[in-house]
């Protein structure tokens, strides 16, 4: 599966942003899809996962509340609704998709480009 991530840009801090992540190929729905970030000089890090059916989702603590994270299986399309944005969450994003839903990035086959999130304060 090929993923393309969109959506990143520059907000002020509290606003929000949505970014999508479009799959490719027919199988896109036996998948679970996960968000990761990677901010300069630090590692990857989890920020949100979602079961294949969406039926299941997960967030790291540091975004439970403000980031929602779905999926449009008809659409091919995965979506992390990002608000109440923080200088913090500066970092490229980047969407994966595995057969098993994880929150460790070791464990995800596939992988997006990455968009740019860029939080002012």
């Amino acid at each position: 599966v090929q993923l393309q991530a969109s959506g990143g840009g520059l907000v002020q801090a509290g606003g929000s942003l949505r970014l999508s992540c479009a799959a490719s190929g027919r199988t896109f729905s036996s998948y679970a899809m996960g968000w990761f970030r990677q901010a300069p000089g630090k590692e990857r890090e989890f920020v949100a996962a979602i079961s294949w059916s969406g039926g299941s989702t997960y967030y790291a603590d540091s975004v439970k509340g403000r980031f929602t994270i779905s999926r449009d299986n008809a659409k091919n399309t995965v979506y992390l609704q990002m608000n109440s944005l923080k200088p913090e969450d500066t970092a490229v994003y980047y969407c994966a998709a595995d057969g098993h839903v994880a929150t460790i990035h070791l464990e995800y086959d596939y992988w997006g480009q990455g968009t740019l999130v860029t939080v002012s304060s």
